[in-house]
């Protein structure tokens, strides 16, 4: 079967996966935020952190809650990290350097992933469980708890600026939701040939009569919520490349179903906790056209792009695994991009110039095609906010959204949240660029060079994790940038997205009129896919014409 007929064979079988768990799953989730009832393993765990779950809270404490959970977080980390050494099941691992250890705990627990060692050498089993695979956990369900406390602000009338409980929202989202399904998929991954056990590293004789040492590990129950919660730090340096951690084309694309079932599934959720699920399907048509535009743009670079190698050999294979090929590879990469997963199966960095420039791309929408758990749905909401806002001012009407007005104070701060990232990512970039420090780490010259730099900002910035890996990051330079593009991305929006939620639960509901925009039908969808094609390509275009375009253009 030739390559194209494979790609849309795997997109098919993907998208029908995704369409059986959708309604399951979304309604599910909004079971699980919408039901007063407590479990007895979630009350003991109230009871330890001496926390009432039925204690409604603004906004404004609702996020201190936020903030506390991830600076403790952090911290507990940073001292795993730091006292890795004089821990059990270090495996020989070493402490890691204050700048990398601030690096590493700062990536996990904003979902980032970001990964500048290599995790054979670097940590050892009791880290990956007890430090990177609990962050897994914790920083999806933060992403969670923010969606939902929007959703309540549009759903409640005269709420006064409460939008839930941050404690209980994310005890739910760990205990009910994230937990039971890293379970399946951990036992499904293992069924396809991901390794799960706890051995140390081992010696084998090579086919070639060489010796060779293989690390084993606790993969499978990582792999699962790294997929699951669209974190995507990798047990292994080749992440999803290693056959360890992705083995056959069947975990390949059990892996991207994984990364997608979430973020695919909360516009439903999003729907019928607003009390009208056409509002859920309209979010999920603009999410779902992006991220197939992407699927077929980076598809047809990697087969069929711009080079002379490509057009000779039939496809751009550097840097992809032979036993997944170019479909597979682009399909992962798209995803994994167009969400802020950050998993690779393929090196980015060898990426044809068209499709590391839709990879880039991806990651500037802000990832809202589908997006992270939580954050994917967050941000698009903002953006149709923002196309409700702009039709409001070509008809001349003040622009509401499911029936909350959107007058200066709310447009002040959806503006904020849209220049938050990308001014992050570009002073960055710049002052990288203009630093002998930033510079040194630089591979290739000339715009791939740009794009390097530029690659590893957004991805920071937008809490993605992947990397073009030419630009050599493990340096207190890069450390301490990025830490910060992490840190920063993560937390100023999610503050945006809860004072919006706490405003627009303060005002009562407003009946929908003659002269109000419909905002679930295909020419809302149509706006929405164009604000956020629009908003992208005047903020980055300058950009990337200096790097990706220039470099696909020679």
């Amino acid at each position: 079967m030739s390559a194209p007929w494979i790609a849309v064979g795997q997109i098919l079988v993907l998208v029908a996966a995704l369409a059986a768990v959708h309604l399951p799953l979304g309604g599910y989730l909004a079971h699980v935020f919408m039901s007063p009832r407590h479990l007895r393993i979630e009350r003991a765990g109230y009871r330890a952190l001496r926390v009432d779950p039925d204690a409604d809270q603004r906004w404004s404490m609702y996020l201190l809650s936020l903030l506390g959970f991830s600076l403790a977080s952090v911290l507990l980390l940073f001292g795993l990290e730091r006292l890795q050494d004089r821990l059990p099941l270090s495996l020989g691992a070493p402490a890691m350097d204050p700048a990398g250890a601030w690096n590493t705990a700062v990536s996990f627990t904003t979902n980032t992933n970001w990964q500048w060692y290599s995790g054979e050498v670097s940590a050892g089993h009791l880290l990956q469980m007890a430090g990177l695979t609990v962050q897994n956990f914790a920083s999806a369900a933060v992403g969670i708890t923010v969606v939902v406390a929007l959703i309540r602000g549009f759903a409640r009338s005269g709420g006064g600026g409460r939008v839930g409980n941050f404690w209980s929202d994310l005890v739910r989202a760990v205990v009910r939701v994230l937990l039971p399904l890293a379970v399946v998929a951990a036992l499904a991954l293992i069924a396809t040939g991901v390794i799960q056990n706890f051995a140390a590293h081992t010696e084998v004789t090579t086919l070639a009569g060489g010796g060779q040492h293989l690390l084993g590990g606790p993969v499978a129950s990582q792999e699962a919520i790294k997929e699951l919660g669209t974190n995507g730090g990798g047990f292994f340096n080749a992440n999803s490349a290693h056959p360890f951690e992705n083995p056959t084309p069947v975990s390949n694309l059990l892996e991207i179903f994984l990364l997608l079932a979430i973020p695919f599934s909360l516009p439903r959720t999003f729907g019928i906790m607003v009390g009208d699920r056409r509002q859920g399907w309209a979010i999920l048509a603009a999410m779902g056209t992006l991220w197939l535009v992407a699927v077929g743009l980076l598809t047809w670079a990697e087969l069929s792009g711009p080079g002379a190698v490509p057009q000779a050999a039939g496809a751009a294979m550097e840097g992809k695994e032979t036993r997944f090929g170019l479909a597979a590879s682009a399909l992962f990469a798209a995803s994994t991009t167009a969400t802020s997963t950050g998993a690779v199966n393929a090196t980015h960095d060898s990426l044809t110039a068209p499709g590391g420039g839709v990879a880039l791309f991806n990651m500037m929408l802000g990832e809202v095609s589908p997006g992270g758990t939580g954050s994917g749905l967050y941000g698009m909401l903002v953006l149709a906010i923002v196309a409700v806002f702009l039709a409001g001012l070509m008809v001349g009407r003040t622009p509401e959204y499911l029936g909350k007005k959107i007058g200066r104070p709310e447009i002040t701060v959806v503006a904020l949240y849209v220049l938050t990232v990308p001014a992050i990512i570009l002073v960055g970039t710049a002052v990288a660029i203009a630093t002998p420090d930033g510079r040194a780490g630089i591979l290739n010259a000339g715009p791939h060079g740009l794009s390097e730099v530029l690659y590893a900002f957004t991805s920071a910035g937008n809490n993605n994790g992947s990397a073009f890996a030419g630009l050599a990051v493990a340096t207190p330079f890069y450390n301490t940038a990025l830490g910060l593009a992490m840190l920063l991305g993560r937390f100023v929006p999610i503050a945006l997205v809860l004072a919006l939620a706490g405003r627009f639960a303060g005002q009562t509901t407003t009946p929908a009129g003659a002269g109000t925009l419909p905002t679930h039908g295909p020419l809302f969808v149509g706006l929405l896919v164009v604000v956020a094609l629009v908003l992208v390509g005047l903020t980055y275009i300058p950009v990337l014409s200096l790097g990706a375009i220039a470099e696909a253009l020679a």
